[in-house]
């Protein structure tokens, strides 16, 4: 007769209201989809404390914590021995840092949503065996995810098809979208707002901007006829040091446009746009799905395993966007673009359609499900 399985962890060794940590790197990307599960989570009673680095903190003044871990952590290029053997001493310090944290928090799951941060706390669980998850955002798997997701106990992720995913994966990966924020979720109910003689722009940069869209996208739309700019509405999200630049190419073109750094009121602007041009982040790609916005899409050239591109293909392949490769996007190319999408306005609701036939509104709903039915999972082996 079989041995039964030895019990990870003794009942006293989780807390005793449910509580998640919540491991994301430190930029938006990552950030928004760990706060909407997190709110999920908590509106079922759980408590959740949020582990991440320094940088995270930019995107955490909101996140509903009731504690947040600031880890030690760091990432490193191939063939720097030196990088390499800084990053291992810093990661074996966020490592500890984690376990420290976890021996008296006792959660009940680690849930990692990738980014260099995440990784010590994964570690740090899988060494305390906490039941662990990971959810990727991107069609590829990321480069921290792909070192442990073959030993944590689920794995979630937000595109249909996840591409450098180990075969013994095959069949065992559960695709519940990327969770995005209450308000943009509310989007998705909205209808695509009426097109008239105004037409709304917004361009965004990602969380980390975009040098290429805050100087080619003015330039671009300051290059249209003025019977298209006088009825244009624009709102661009800039990097600082180029919204005066952009300012000024709007002004001498007769284009009414809001230009700032950061947009507090995302939600709110993404409503109101009939076209979003912007890059191709998971949060992105995802947002404008639900929201339902037709979309010009410039992949980020350098985005690793040049995930942004395979991002990009599912508004694509639904006709809700187009998709420009970086080193394709000229000035001219994109007033081409925008010119034929504008004077196409007449198919802009069908495209807004298209882009909410491929979202999943309910992915924080189904990610926390699966946390859920995880855990329980674990704890029946255990009895």
């Amino acid at each position: 007769m079989a041995k039964a399985p030895k019990p990870r962890r003794k009942a006293s060794s989780f807390s005793e209201t449910p509580l998640a940590v919540v491991a994301a790197g430190g930029t938006g990307g990552h950030m928004f989809p760990a706060e909407a599960l997190a709110r999920e989570l908590i509106a079922r009673g759980w408590q959740v404390v949020l582990a991440s680095d320094a940088r995270g903190a930019a995107y955490a003044e909101k996140f509903p914590a009731i504690e947040r871990l600031s880890l030690e952590a760091a990432t490193f290029k191939a063939g720097d021995p030196i990088g390499m053997a800084r990053a291992a001493i810093k990661i074996a310090m966020g490592t500890m840092q984690a376990r420290k944290a976890f021996a008296r928090l006792k959660p009940w799951a680690v849930i990692g949503f990738g980014g260099y941060p995440s990784y010590p706390a994964l570690l740090a669980a899988l060494g305390r065996k906490d039941v662990t998850l990971i959810h990727e955002q991107n069609s590829v798997l990321g480069r921290s995810n792909r070192q442990l997701v073959k030993k944590v106990d689920a794995v979630a992720c937000a595109f249909p098809v996840l591409r450098m995913a180990p075969e013994e994966l095959e069949g065992k990966v559960q695709v519940v979208g990327n969770p995005v924020r209450p308000d943009i979720q509310a989007l998705y109910e909205e209808p695509y707002p009426a097109v008239e003689k105004t037409i709304r722009i917004l361009v965004t940069g990602g969380s980390q901007g975009a040098k290429i869209l805050s100087e080619r996208v003015p330039q671009a739309l300051a290059s249209l006829p003025i019977s298209i700019r006088i009825n244009l509405q624009v709102e661009q999200q800039a990097r600082a040091e180029q919204a005066e630049a952009a300012v000024k190419l709007y002004q001498n073109a007769e284009i009414h446009a809001e230009v700032s750094p950061f947009f507090s009121n995302m939600a709110e602007r993404l409503g109101r746009a009939h076209i979003v041009i912007g890059r191709s982040g998971a949060s992105t790609v995802c947002e404008l799905a639900v929201a339902g916005k037709p979309a010009i899409l410039i992949p980020l050239k350098i985005a690793a395993d040049n995930h942004q591109t395979y991002n990009a293909e599912v508004l694509k392949e639904a006709k809700a966007a187009i998709v420009i490769p970086e080193d394709e996007a000229t000035v001219e190319r994109l007033a081409e673009e925008i010119r034929t999408m504008i004077e196409g306005a007449a198919l802009l609701p069908m495209r807004a359609k298209a882009a909410k036939s491929v979202a999943r509104p309910d992915a924080a709903k189904l990610l926390a499900d699966l946390v859920e039915r995880t855990v329980e999972k674990v704890r029946r082996a255990e009895v």
